[in-house]
């Protein structure tokens, strides 16, 4: 029988990742793959006789247990944030601003560019941002004066059309990922690193790896406190860039489970409730505010990237979440 590592050796470089485990779920469970795309995978479906479900790359969820209700409302980061609140959860809070003029009358007043600056300055003057509807990390970053939150609503507005401003907390990021109120695995996360090599400075370094992530539509920006950018590196150096963690900015994972992990558990299962949702990966913080008792949810994701699972050689859980997909679309019990 075929393994994971097979499937992926013969997966082009584009392929999406969830395309590589749906044909190996498949192939595992004695299923039909097919790609409806050329070869790209981009566009396939799994089935048995004639009954098939389809699946698709880019904003298409990879995960029928969600409904589409559900999963929309997980997206938006601001109402994702209400409705956690509103059932008792402790999260990062904020507000929206639109970046531009285009739908102004469909929306209330509060909202627009001035309003962010005022609600940045009333914040202290620095804040976390990220675009409201974004993934992957995309232009979530640190701002911590008014020029610097200026030149951000700039440059995101090239791609997003709203943002949320959120308080700066800090404190141990982990991911919790739920699959039918099961906590199916939980991981610590670290920031992207910059490794030194002796010549080049750590500004250099950085634009580096904004340079690569960039191909991958994923933006790369340094903190304040990631330090001066003329420095040279030292040869194996390394330099981390605080502010975001998520594997498709650079940063990385390795299974463990909060200090308090029944009580963060719990949390992360009812998030995952409050959002109407089956399956969600849930980013938290501990020790928030350095408050080691503390924890707040940062957001929750609808369709999450598991690479990890494949990086970490668990093809096992891998199978699991794609076995239970299959069977939320009628494809028999496998």
């Amino acid at each position: 029988m075929k393994t994971l590592r097979d499937f992926r050796a013969c997966a082009p470089a584009f392929c999406p990742d969830q395309a590589v485990y749906a044909a190996y779920a498949a192939h595992v469970s004695g299923l039909d793959f097919q790609d409806l795309d050329g070869g790209t995978s981009l566009l396939f479906t799994v089935g048995i006789g004639g009954q098939r479900a389809a699946f698709g790359a880019g904003r298409c969820s990879f995960f029928p247990q969600n409904n589409a209700t559900a999963a929309t409302l997980a997206n938006d980061k601001y109402f994702a944030g209400v409705l956690m609140a509103r059932s008792g959860i402790a999260t990062l809070g904020g507000d929206y601003f639109f970046l531009h003029d285009r739908h102004r009358a469909h929306r209330p007043p509060g909202h627009e560019r001035g309003d962010a600056i005022a609600h940045c300055q009333a914040l202290g003057g620095a804040a976390f941002v990220k675009p409201l509807n974004g993934s992957r990390g995309d232009f979530a970053q640190a701002v911590s004066s008014e020029t610097a939150l200026r030149g951000y609503l700039d440059e995101v507005a090239r791609y997003h059309d709203a943002i949320i401003m959120q308080r700066i907390y800090v404190g141990q990021e982990y991911r919790i990922f739920v699959l039918d109120d099961e906590i199916l695995y939980s991981a610590r996360k670290a920031p992207p690193v910059v490794i030194g090599d002796g010549e080049h400075s750590f500004g250099a370094l950085l634009q580096a790896a904004a340079d690569q992530r960039g191909a991958h539509g994923v933006s790369l920006a340094a903190s304040p406190d990631s330090g001066p950018h003329d420095v040279v590196l030292a040869q194996g150096e390394r330099r981390a860039i605080p502010g975001r963690m998520n594997r498709s900015a650079g940063g990385t994972m390795d299974f463990a489970t909060p200090d308090n992990d029944v009580a963060a558990f719990a949390i992360a299962r009812q998030a995952v409730k409050a959002l109407g949702l089956r399956v969600g990966a849930v980013d938290m913080f501990t020790d928030a505010g350095s408050d080691p008792a503390a924890m707040r949810v940062i957001e929750v994701n609808a369709n999450p990237s598991i690479r990890f699972l494949e990086d970490s050689g668990r093809d096992d859980l891998i199978l699991r979440i794609w076995q239970s997909t299959f069977q939320t679309v009628g494809l028999r019990d496998v």
